[in-house]
C-alpha cells in the first residue's frame, strides 16, 4: 500500500520531531500490520460421547440417584461384571431432563438392559418416569426416490409415507425427527424425492442399514439413499408446507 500525504501529515503533526526516515518506518509498519489478516479463532463444540448413556427420569429420581452416586457407580459396575461385560461406568451427572452416565467405552444393547435393571430396583424409584436408557442419537438425513407424484388415491402426502414407513420392516426400530417433506423431482417431471430426517446413533448405524434398501409403497418400488442436505429446508416450490 503506498503512503498517502494525508498519512505523513498526521504523523508529523502527531510526532513533529520525527525525521523523513522515521516517518516512513511508521508508515510501512502502519501498513504491514493492515495487511495481516485477522487470527481465528477455531471453536469446536463436542457433542454427546458414544460413551454415554442417557436416562431420561424426572428431578425427583435425579436427586436420589446423584446423591448417592458413587454408591450407584459402584453397584453399577458389580452388575455389568457379573453379566461379564467389560464395560465400567466412571461417573453420572445431571442433565435438564435426566441423568448422563459415562462410560469408560460405548456400551452395547446387553449393557443398556443391564443398567436398566438396576436404575429400576433402586429403593424409592418412581417407575413411571423412567425411559429406559439410550446412547446419544443424532440426525440423519435421507431421501426416499422412485415414487410418482400422483397414485391411484390422489397426490401422495406427508401423512401417507409416514402411515407406510410405520409399517415397513426396515423402520422398525427407526424414529422420525418430523413429517416427510414432498417435492416434484422437476417441475414437469411426474416423479417424487421423499425427504426424511431421522434420529441415529453417532456411529450412523441405522442409516447404514437402510441405505440402498427397497420397499413397496403401493405397486412402486421406492429406494432408500443417503444425503447431507436438510429435508426441513424447502427445497422448490412444489414442497408440501
Amino acid at each position: 500500500m503506498v503512503a498517502t500525504t494525508d498519512d505523513v501529515l498526521h504523523i508529523k503533526e502527531a510526532f513533529p520531531f520525527l525525521s523523513a526516515n522515521e516517518v516512513g518506518k511508521m508508515i510501512k509498519a502502519k501498513n504491514s500490520s493492515e495487511g495481516q489478516k485477522k487470527p481465528r479463532i477455531n471453536m469446536m463444540t463436542r457433542g454427546p460421547s458414544r460413551k454415554q448413556v442417557i436416562i431420561l427420569i424426572v428431578k425427583l429420581n435425579t436427586e436420589l440417584i446423584v446423591n448417592s452416586a458413587n454408591i450407584y457407580i459402584a453397584n453399577i459396575n458389580k452388575c455389568l461384571k457379573n453379566m461379564k461385560s467389560n464395560v465400567i461406568t466412571d461417573f453420572i451427572h445431571v442433565t435438564n431432563k435426566g441423568v448422563v452416565i459415562t462410560m469408560n467405552k460405548p456400551a452395547n444393547t446387553f449393557d443398556l438392559s443391564t443398567i436398566e435393571k438396576y436404575i429400576k430396583n433402586i429403593s424409592n424409584i418412581n417407575l413411571d418416569s423412567i425411559d429406559s436408557p439410550y446412547l446419544p442419537k443424532s440426525k440423519s438425513y435421507l431421501k426416499i426416490v422412485g415414487l410418482p407424484h400422483k397414485m391411484e388415491n390422489g397426490l401422495i402426502t406427508p401423512d401417507f409415507v409416514k402411515s407406510v414407513i410405520k409399517e415397513s420392516h426396515l423402520f422398525e426400530d427407526i424414529m422420525l425427527v418430523s413429517k416427510p417433506r414432498i417435492i416434484k423431482a422437476l417441475s414437469k417431471s411426474d416423479m417424487t424425492v421423499v425427504w426424511i430426517d431421522i434420529w441415529d446413533f453417532q456411529s450412523n448405524s441405522a442409516t447404514k442399514n437402510i441405505i440402498n434398501c427397497q420397499f413397496n409403497i403401493g405397486q412402486y418400488i421406492a429406494t432408500i439413499h443417503g444425503t447431507n442436505m436438510n429435508s426441513s429446508i424447502p427445497q422448490c416450490k412444489n414442497c408440501w408446507k
